[in-house]
């Protein structure tokens, strides 16, 4: 489980930010929300199972998403020999010239078998600069290891897995990857962790289209895959996923022999896959008499390929108590729709193994007490030096106290009381003056 992740000086982050999946100590207004919207996970923790960001277009939300994706890509590939001499590829915030030459600083906390841990890295483009890895087994932090850039300190008695390891390490690979590829009991559990992390983006969900259409054709979650379907109120009776034979590819008579001959050559060590829906088809009197077959890319509109193509993504995560992050998730989806799918983590009978989603969204109808705990709902907003910040509702002061639980959360986020909004005066003024200039011609 994810416990909280922060990121510093990178993209349009220049100081450290904190998103925190800790319950914070406030309810809902509504009983139900705290018990469906909450891990107790002892009497010290209670982690939440969703979080929305909020903010406005170029605010950041899309960066912690980025800062994420690009931790757990670095720490997955990061002793791969196929990257030895490559960038790191960091992104400091390149607005200041106090940040601009510094690292950016990547810090997760989390669970395995109920074990909390704490691990870290400070990267430039080129390489690692710092690294950490704590645990609590019990009361205290103990130290696994630390490292000063070549220098590598494991604890000889909790992190013994990383002895004589530290030669072998590359000043562009994680000591953390380095280990598990040596097969590190530790080490290893961080990385299936880590692999545990699905990231989506809500404007190129296409990309796990392959994944859903897989799970189809291999009878995995294809009956829950069409029940979720058909549950946003589709009408889809059944979905079929097949394997296109490449030799029945047909191409446009009229292409090009050199663009013909490189777009065989792109799908030859590749799967190609299809997936069709069937509908009722009705007589006059509305009586089902047959089915029709649709092709998916072809027939269906945005919204239904959309949710069929998140819905793979979203049943493994439910199914095995994973972490679920959405850039843009209500993109193509009608609200309700985005509502639904939310709420199959909001709640314990759909989501028993307390898998998390975080997710980033314009939608205000989803900015409700009904919904969401204050704690469960974040903003991101630039300052007048371009740097954005991160807080939650749960930290906010009206006219001297917190938040209400009976808050129109939406009415008073649109009215700018909450903050991490678009500033649109500035148009309003140009457009005005336009307006003048053109009267007077």
């Amino acid at each position: 489980m994810l416990i909280q992740f922060s990121v510093g000086n990178f993209r349009s982050f220049k100081e450290r930010a904190t998103l925190s999946m800790v319950a914070a100590n406030t309810n809902a207004r509504d009983p139900l929300i705290n018990k469906n919207n909450t891990i107790i996970v002892n009497d010290d923790l209670t982690l939440l199972t969703s979080t929305a960001i909020y903010g406005a277009n170029a605010s950041g939300k899309s960066n912690i998403v980025r800062a994420l994706a690009f931790m757990c890509q670095l720490v997955l590939s990061s002793a791969k020999e196929s990257q030895a001499g490559e960038p790191l590829g960091a992104e400091p915030f390149r607005l200041s010239t106090e940040t601009e030459n510094e690292p950016s600083f990547f810090e997760v906390v989390f669970l395995i078998d109920s074990i909390q841990y704490r691990y870290g890295f400070e990267v430039n483009y080129k390489q690692v600069i710092s690294e950490w890895l704590f645990s609590v087994p019990s009361i205290k932090e103990a130290t696994l290891f630390v490292r000063e850039a070549d220098a590598i300190k494991p604890s000889p008695k909790f992190f013994k897995e990383g002895k004589g390891l530290e030669g072998k390490t590359r000043s562009n690979a994680l000591f953390l990857s380095v280990v598990a590829q040596f097969n590190g009991e530790i080490s290893t559990s961080i990385l299936k962790w880590f692999r545990r992390i699905g990231i989506v983006s809500g404007l190129d969900d296409t990309s796990y289209r392959a994944y859903t259409i897989k799970q189809v054709i291999d009878g995995k979650y294809k009956d829950e895959i069409i029940q979720l379907v058909k549950s946003l109120d589709i009408d889809i009776n059944d979905i079929e996923g097949m394997k296109v034979d490449k030799s029945q590819v047909q191409l446009p008579p009229g292409m090009p022999e050199d663009i013909r001959l490189i777009f065989l050559k792109s799908i030859q060590d590749k799967e190609l896959l299809t997936v069709q829906t069937k509908h009722p088809k009705l007589n006059a009197k509305g009586e089902p008499v047959g089915s029709v077959v649709f092709d998916m890319d072809a027939n269906e509109s945005h919204g239904t390929q959309k949710a069929f193509y998140l819905a793979g993504p979203i049943l493994d995560v439910l199914s095995r108590g994973k972490v679920l992050i959405i850039d843009e998730m209500e993109a193509r989806l009608h609200p309700l729709v985005t509502r639904e799918l939310i709420q199959l983590f909001n709640s314990i009978e759909t989501n028993p193994k307390r898998a998390q989603l975080i997710f980033t969204t314009h939608d205000t109808n989803l900015l409700s007490n009904k919904l969401f705990r204050r704690d469960q709902i974040w903003f991101v907003e630039k300052d007048s030096f371009c740097a954005s910040h991160l807080y939650s509702l749960a930290e906010i002061k009206i006219d001297d106290g917190r938040v209400r639980n009976d808050a129109s959360y939406e009415d008073d986020y649109l009215k700018g009381r909450y903050g991490a909004i678009p500033f649109l005066g500035g148009i309003k003024k140009i457009m005005a003056e336009g307006s003048k200039d053109n009267a007077e011609e």
